[in-house]
């Protein structure tokens, strides 16, 4: 099967994932794979990081995440857009088990070959979104619906 995507520097941020071939609508792309921690695990790994404006952490469910910093595949490179063309979607597992969920990302329309592969991360920090946490965060999609940050409104 030919390869559907490929990572690359990215005019967005650092490296990113770009379509190989023309993607339909709604197709999954790939899973966000890593090793799966509790968010207290996570808190004792990272600490309480906000300061850094970047993040490999993708919160699966209300126990777990997934840590994308260890054994994380391409997926971890997809960027960030205030109008993306992708979707991440929690798939929870039929058994009802936590540890089982996972996360695929999703074309949310056709993506022509080329085009980078962007979803909005959609972070909601419990700190106050002051000036300086909102640099920190800045998005840099250039989209027209840009927000100029990363982060939710709480």
């Amino acid at each position: 099967m030919a390869k559907r995507i490929v990572r690359r520097r990215s005019p967005i941020h650092g490296n990113g994932v770009f379509a190989a071939c023309d993607l339909p609508a709604r197709t999954e792309v790939i899973e966000y794979r890593g090793t799966l921690r509790t968010h207290a695990q996570a808190d004792r790994a990272y600490g309480n990081d906000v300061d850094s404006g970047h993040t490999f952490l993708f919160t699966l469910n209300e126990k777990y995440l997934i840590d994308a910093n260890v054994r994380g595949n391409d997926a971890r490179w997809i960027n960030h857009s205030c109008a993306p063309n992708c979707q991440a979607w929690v798939i929870e597992h039929a058994s009802g088990d936590p540890r089982r969920d996972r996360i695929v990302i999703e074309t949310r329309r056709r993506i022509h070959k080329g085009e980078e592969l962007t979803y909005d991360y959609g972070i909601t920090l419990a700190e106050r979104h002051t000036a300086r946490l909102k640099r920190i965060w800045a998005c840099r999609c250039g989209s027209k619906k840009c927000t100029g940050t990363l982060l939710k409104p709480k």
